[in-house]
Order: C-alpha cells, then structure tokens, then sequence
C-alpha cells in the first residue's frame, strides 16, 4: 500500500519551484551582465572611431540602434563582431563573455539601458562620479504646454510628487529652455524647481531629436554647484543625447500616414499636414506632405498641386513675414500656435498680393497641421472672392473715389501696381500725372480733364513711374459717376498692367526686323552664290582640239536658291596634250561653299600644269584646303586621260567613282582609298589606271544626281544606268536624259561630265 503526498511532498516541490526561480534570475542576470560588457565594448569602440568621448558613443549607439529598429545589444555584437550570448544573436550559447576593451565607459552598458528610468539612475551615477550631482530629472513636454516628469534619480519621494506635472505658463528652469532654446549651466540665474537641498544649482539641457526639442535634462548638485570643466560638460550633453534618444522611443508613435490624413480630411476647415526638413539636424524648411480639399491658396492653386513642394518655396514672401518662425516655434517646443490673426503677402511672379489671414497650427505625430482662413467680410458672396482672383490673373485693379469727400477705394494689386507699401494712402485720381513718366505726363493730364470737367470716359497707356525708380506700362480707363443733374459725384476706372504685352510687342517688333533683315541678307547671299557658280562653271566643255574625245557638261542648280552649293567640275587641256577631267562638291550651300569650290578648282587646274598624276594633285589640294579660311572639306574625283594611247588615271577624295560606259555594259570603276580633301593634314590617295576605248564613254557626276533617302547610292546608280541605257554618239542629249530620269530627292545641285573616246 503506497503512502500519499505527505507535508514533505509539496515542502519539496516549493524548494524546487525556488530553485529553479533562482537560476532563472542568475541566468537573466548574467546575459545582462554579458550584455552591458558587450555594450561597453562597442561603445570603446564606437569612441575610438568618432573620436568622442564614452558618454556620447554610448549615446550614438543607442541612437543608431533605434534608427535601425533593432535592439542595441544586437548592434553592439555587429560593431565588434561577437554574437556570443546575445539573446536573438546566433551564435554558440553560453560562451564566455567578451573582454572589456581598454577605453574607459563610465557606466556600464549605459547604451542598452532598457528604459528611461534605469537611463535616469545611470546618468546619476555618472554625474555623482564626475561632479558630486544629487540628482536628475528628464522632463517631457506635453501638447498643451505643461512639463511632465518622465523619470528621475535621486530625488525625495515629496519632491518627485510636486513636480510631477507642471502646468503651462510656470516659469521654472525647464520651462526657461522650452521657451528660449538656450542651456543653462550652474551659477546661471534661473526660478526654483526640484531641490534637494536649499538653493540648489542646476544645469538644464535640451533634448532634441531630429531637429526637435521635445524635453529636458536636469541634474541638480547641493549649493553652490560645481564649476563644470569643458569635458564635464561634454559628457552631460552626450548623456543628454542618449535620454533624448530613450524619451522618443518612450513617446506614443506618430500615427501612419493614413491615420493623419484621415485626420485632415475630417476638419471642418481644409489645412496642410507639413512634414519637417532637416539639414545638419535643424529644421531649415517644411515640405507639404497634404493639402485638404478645399484649401484657400491665396493664388487659387489646387491644392494637389502643392503637395510634395518645399513651404518657404510655394510662399516665399509668406515665410519672410513670420509664417515660417511661428510654424518652427510650435514644431520645436510641442505647444499648438491659437489662432491668430496675420498679415501675410503671398507673390505672383512680380505682383504681391497681401492678405490678411487666421493662421492656427498644432503638431500631430512629428508633423505639423497648419490652416489658416483669408479674412473676408461675412457678406461677401463666392463670386467676389471668384472676381479677385480674375483680376489677380489679367493684372487688373479697379478705383473709386468721391471728390467732395476726398474717400479713395482701391482693390487688391494696386498699391503693389504703384509699387508702394500695402498700408499705404491711396493717390487721388487729379494727382495721377504726378506718377506718370515725363514724356507721359500730357496724355494723362488730357484723362484727368476729360473724366474730371468734360464728364466723358477716357482711356490711355502710360509709363507708371514707381518710386523704385521703374516703371509699369498701364492702360487706365476711367469714368465719372454723375448724379441726376449732370453734377459729379464720384470718379471710378480700372488700371490694367500691360507691362508684359508691351515688352513682348517690343521683343516681337524687333524679331520682326531682325527677321527682315535675315531675309534680305539671304536673298543678297543666295543671289550671289548662284551668279559666283555660273560664272565659274562654263556651260560648254573648252575646246579639247586632237585630244581624241568629246566633252559634254550639265550644270542643274538646287530646286531652292538657298540649297545652291559648291558643286564644280572642269575639264582642262593641259600643255603636254593630256586632258585633266574633275567634278567635285564642296560642304555646306551659299557663298561660303561656292568660294570654297571657286579656290579648290582654281588650285587642281594651276597644280595640273605640273605634269604630276591626279592622287599627288588631290594631296596639294588637301593642304591648300586645309589652310584655306573656313576649313573646306569637299569630294573630288580626278582623272587625267592620255588620248596617246587612250589610258585614264585617276585618284579620289572621297567622291563616288566614275562610271565607264559601252555600247552594251556599263562598269562602276573601282574605288581607290582617299579621304575627303580637309579631313586630315597628311592624307595619301591612291591612283588607278584604265584604258578606254574608241566609243566608249566615261561619266563623271556628284551626288546630287542619285542621292536618296531611302536607298543606298549604289542602288540608285544601277537604277539609273539601266533607265537611260547605252549613251550613243549624242552626248549633250544622254546627259539630259540622265537628269530627267535622275531618281534623286534631295532638291540638291548637281554636276555631270560626260567624255566619249573617238
């Protein structure tokens, strides 16, 4: 018979249940203990690198932890390259610690202090180490401008309770920071907060985060406080940093996107959600992130248009005025800005339209939410306000004035028209010509006499003279309000900026003679160009006398006189009988490119006289083009034919070759190497021989003659040879016939030499 569970059972099951809790707290206690060792090792590091005191790496490692969302224990184990031990780290469990690294840190594992509270009792034990603190307070501050005592160390329990919350408008040392940005230091003059002893001193620091202050530091020290050395007052600002970094991770998370747009389309007025810009941890701008429906631009934008587009950018002006310091204030200390009345002025390209509007602004989750109303008078109906922005857009502004009782009405955009200070005393109507240029002055005097004692409307242009010195060219039209005996009551009108139209008549008007000019300069060009080539080009072959061949030229000029280029071609007896055959196409139309053609023609006809072959005349060619002003470049193709024993040579530049005809074939020459003549200083070309017999017939032309634009060269060659067939004796007519079946579409000038051995 066994016996039951006796007193001894459960004595031993509770001491078992001891046990085991013991070793869990052992257990968590030496991973913390690993922890800290780890943190203090990357934090050693961490200084080493930035050359920053330990107290600032540790704040620096906490921060860029939470800037990755991982834990600063896991960031540690990178930074060093150990995963040992770390809880959520792989690696081998239970491997020892790793080794403290040389670099003093002042408290341990200060940089995976898990809370704001245990950070607080860390950065007292530091403070009390270094300066003999007593204790440290982090305040927080709240959305409706009160102080709340996130954490503290070291204080009386009566102390921490009556500072708990302090309401808005209590001017102690932290509310002194909150307001004026500025840090205070023991021995600054500052009103009472949390003491531990009689006339305590203080040091009070901001904490900021991203470019926003949203609490503050507070060690106290037993009167009369320390005098911090600068390295003490280093170390503070980077135990500043890490309570900065835990009070942020301490704050609620800022809604999602959707949640603050649900947020700005549920108002009853529309208003911008304006996202912080940052630049070297300042906030030196706002973007738009999203305007409501409905938003009041003063200059009648959608309000999608604005979304994403810098603030002080969509209004300038806006933002030299105070708007930008207001919404930076609220953004800074947390408190939302009341609605208040403000006079703004919002610019159109040159135009300022001042306005004044109901600014109210408050922060929603790191963000701002900003609305502000024009001021409008309560009758004003939709289509006045509808009207103003139609005079904003044509530039128009309207008067009223009553003689009798000297009462001056102006609209929006005419004190700015005048170019003078919004609040500014309107200009009577009888002192217009006061304003007005000089030369104007008669025109607006005759405006002023006609409204004013002939009782007729009137209208001018003149120069407003501004007191900046510029002036506005204005079209004004006026008019006299009459009552039933003819007497005048009241003059009204309506100025109208036409400053833009008339400067574009200006520009436009001497476009206009610029372009007359152009024009005649181009017919005086063309009509040179053409009479320059056709008193260069001979319509006849010279004389070639017991040479042995016939020589027919054709001559086409472009369709368009301003396509006429630098097409040539020559045929030459030279002294020793032989005969020098060459065409060629210089680059470019008009005058520059028929000079050109007139000095490379003239340059291979003195050269021939030489005797020398057509690849040694195309080199002196080259150079002489090459020196020639303007840079010719040009193809050329010569021949020289030597009717003694009927051989042709002939070199090329570039050009497409010749074509040597007989009664039943037609062959394209070969094509010896050479570059265009002004391609290169040293160019060499290649000389080819061939014979041609008695009837045959050698073609010489330029591209103008086959070119297409879509076809290759080759292909329009072949088409062209087999459409005109075989030339026969009658050279002047085959040469005809070639143009009139001539496949080109260029509309470009064109030369033919044909040759035909007898």
């Amino acid at each position: 018979m066994t016996a039951g569970p006796g007193p001894g059972a459960d004595t031993a099951r509770a001491l078992a249940a001891v046990v085991r809790r013991l070793q869990r707290t052992a257990a968590r206690t030496r991973a913390e203990e690993r922890n800290r060792a780890l943190a203090d090792l990357a934090t050693g590091v961490l200084a080493e690198r930035l050359g920053v005191p330990p107290v600032e790496a540790a704040a620096e490692l906490a921060r860029l932890a939470r800037q990755a969302g991982v834990p600063a224990v896991t960031l540690a184990a990178d930074i060093v390259g150990r995963t040992d031990g770390v809880p959520g780290v792989p690696g081998v469990p239970g491997a020892p610690a790793p080794e403290r690294t040389a670099v003093p840190v002042p408290v341990p594992g200060l940089a995976v202090t898990p809370d704001l509270q245990r950070a607080a009792e860390a950065v007292l034990d530091q403070a009390r180490a270094a300066s003999g603190a007593a204790a440290v307070a982090v305040w927080r501050w709240l959305p409706d401008g009160a102080l709340e005592l996130a954490a503290h160390a070291g204080l009386p329990a009566a102390e921490a309770t009556a500072w708990s919350r302090v309401p808005p408008g209590v001017g102690t040392p932290a509310e002194r920071v909150r307001s004026s940005g500025a840090e205070l230091w023991p021995g600054d003059r500052a009103a009472s907060g949390p003491s531990v002893a009689a006339g305590s001193a203080r040091a009070v620091l901001p904490l900021r985060d991203a470019g926003r202050c949203h609490g503050a530091l507070e060690v106290v020290w037993p009167a009369p406080g320390p005098s911090l050395a600068p390295a003490e007052r280093r170390s503070l600002h980077g135990l500043a940093g890490l309570c900065a970094t835990l009070l942020d991770a301490a704050d609620p998370p800022p809604p999602r996107d959707e949640q603050q747009a649900a947020v700005l389309d549920g108002l009853l007025s529309p208003a911008l959600l304006l996202e912080p810009a940052l630049r070297d941890g300042r906030v030196t701008d706002f973007t738009i992130v999203r305007a409501g429906e409905g938003f009041p631009d003063p200059l009648g934008r959608p309000g999608t248009s604005l979304e994403g587009a810098s603030l002080l950018e969509t209004y300038p002006a806006a933002g030299a005025d105070g708007l930008f310091e207001r919404l930076l204030r609220v953004h800074e200390s947390g408190e939302a800005l009341p609605a208040e009345r403000v006079r703004l002025v919002f610019r159109d390209g040159e135009r300022a339209l001042p306005a004044t509007v109901l600014l109210a602004a408050a922060p929603l989750g790191g963000r701002l939410l900003v609305s502000w109303q024009l001021e409008t008078r309560a009758d004003e109906p939709e289509q006045s306000a509808l009207l103003r922005q139609a005079q904003r857009l044509a530039r128009v502004a309207g008067f009223q004035e009553h003689p009798a009782t000297g009462r001056i009405l102006w609209s929006d955009g005419l004190a700015e028209l005048y170019g003078l200070p919004p609040d500014s005393d309107p200009v009577p109507f009888l002192h217009l010509a006061r304003h007005a240029h000089r030369d104007d002055q008669a025109a607006v005097r005759r405006l002023v006499d006609t409204v004013q004692h002939r009782h007729r409307s009137s209208s001018a242009v003149f120069r407003l003279a501004r007191p900046d010195g510029t002036h506005r060219y204005t079209r004004i039209v006026a008019e006299p309000v009459l009552d039933d005996d003819g007497r005048l009551t009241g003059i009204r009108g309506a100025y109208h900026d036409v400053s833009v139209q008339h400067r574009t008549e200006i520009a436009l008007g001497a476009t206009r003679e610029r372009l007359a000019d152009s024009e005649q300069e181009a017919a005086v060009s063309e009509q040179l160009a053409l009479r320059l080539q056709q008193a260069i080009l001979p319509p006849a072959p010279p004389p070639l006398g017991a040479s042995g061949l016939r020589a027919a030229v054709r001559y086409r000029p472009a369709a368009r006189r301003d396509r006429v280029g630098g097409d040539w071609y020559d045929v030459l007896l030279l002294p020793d009988k032989r005969v020098l055959l060459a065409v060629g196409d210089v680059a470019g139309h008009g005058v520059e490119a028929a000079t050109g053609m007139v000095a490379l023609r003239h340059t291979l006809r003195g050269l021939a006289v030489t005797g020398a072959g057509p690849g040694r005349l195309l080199e002196w060619a080259n150079t002489a083009a090459m020196r020639e002003p303007g840079h010719v470049t040009a193809t050329v193709v010569c021949v020289v034919f030597d009717p003694a024993g009927g051989e042709l040579c002939w070199a090329r530049a570039g050009h497409l070759p010749p074509i040597r005809l007989g009664p039943d074939r037609a062959d394209v020459l070969p094509l010896p190497r050479g570059v265009l003549l002004g391609a290169v200083e040293e160019a060499a070309y290649e000389e080819r021989t061939t014979h041609l017999a008695p009837g045959e017939v050698l073609l010489l032309y330029t591209d103008g003659l086959v070119e297409r634009r879509d076809r290759s060269v080759e292909e329009s060659v072949d088409q062209l040879i087999r459409s005109a067939g075989a030339p026969g004796p009658d050279l002047e007519r085959y040469l005809d016939r070639l143009l009139e079946l001539s496949p080109a579409d260029t509309d470009d000038d064109t030369c033919l030499i044909a040759v035909q051995a007898e």
